[in-house]
């Protein structure tokens, strides 16, 4: 056993006004608590959080650095931090002291009690409007797409069970998922309110695109179900192509009304040719995942490690 009690992880990417503050926060919440790790992820940053976090790892040895080769995304940054680290508990958060390194305590104390997961529950959240709705939005599909429990909130803020993350690290998914791949593995879930504060210094690196990008991504890499809706769609697509041709039908044979208009032709074209390549861009989407798991795709590579044993 590495005797560390708990592992902080977290994925660092243009943070340099954050880094230094957030291991002064972890120091100082942690100074009568000495078994802990803090393990800081840089995914390929393009400002000076690197120099940082190298600053960060000699001041305190119990800081550890780890730079990736690229920039591969939080989650498999995460991957990286997760398998790197030792203690009995691992905790994930950002790099932004939106978490509050005093917190963890709450969510360790809480997970102590048998949960496998405890993820923290905002209870003031200091984000944009548009964060908010896409977060609930997120959940929602959440309990969809993963069997999500529908009390549970999947707070980026959580701490895990060494069993949990040693079966988290397992998975070989090119494009992982953390909180999906937890869903697979436990349903021994817990939630503590913490408060979410404002951002340290800066602005999130997560716009609208890219917040979208990620979730197409986790939607398409743990679940069919979007192949079943299209599926579903597709299926009343066609029943109302025939009930709309069988009344138009109708009208020419009975009524001797002639159907014209070709706006309506014109708009059903667009609105199927759309729906049609929707659809196989969406199961391209899936061929090129299962072309990336065959061909072993790494999920992240290492460039550099400090104060790594």
């Amino acid at each position: 056993m590495s005797g560390i009690k708990i592992s902080i992880v977290v994925p660092v990417y243009n943070s340099e006004d954050c880094v230094l503050e957030l291991t002064k926060a972890v120091a100082q919440a942690f100074a009568n608590f000495d078994s802990y790790e803090l393990i800081l992820v840089n995914d390929k940053s393009t400002d000076k959080s690197w120099d940082k976090v190298l600053e960060a790892c000699r001041d305190n040895k119990k800081v550890i650095g780890i730079s990736l080769r690229k920039n591969f995304g939080q989650d498999a940054a995460l991957m990286a931090g997760l398998r790197a680290s030792k203690g009995e508990y691992v905790v994930i958060m950002d790099d932004d002291l939106q978490h509050s390194p005093s917190d963890i305590f709450k969510l360790y104390e809480e997970c102590q009690k048998g949960y496998d997961v405890c993820f923290g529950l905002y209870t003031l959240k200091g984000q944009k409007g548009w964060k908010k709705l896409g977060s609930w939005f997120n959940g929602k599909l959440a309990e969809k797409l993963l069997d999500k429990p529908k009390e549970i909130y999947l707070s980026p803020f959580k701490i895990i069970t060494r069993e949990v993350v040693d079966e988290i690290a397992k998975s070989p998914a090119p494009y992982p998922y953390i909180d999906a791949t937890i869903l697979t593995i436990t349903s021994n879930l817990t939630q503590v309110e913490v408060t979410h504060h404002e951002r340290f210094k800066g602005k999130s690196n997560y716009g609208f695109l890219r917040s979208l990008l990620v979730f197409i991504n986790h939607a398409t890499n743990y679940s069919v179900y979007p192949l079943r809706l299209l599926t579903f769609v597709g299926f009343i697509s066609a029943i109302f192509s025939f009930i709309l041709g069988t009344f138009y039908l109708f009208q020419y044979v009975y009524d001797n009304h002639k159907v014209e208009g070709w706006i309506t032709i014109v708009i059903l074209l667009i609105f199927f040719g759309g729906l049609i390549l929707m659809s196989i861009g969406l199961i391209g989407e899936y061929i090129g995942r299962m072309f990336m798991s065959v061909n072993k795709k790494p999920q992240y590579v290492i460039e550099k490690m400090i104060n790594a044993q």
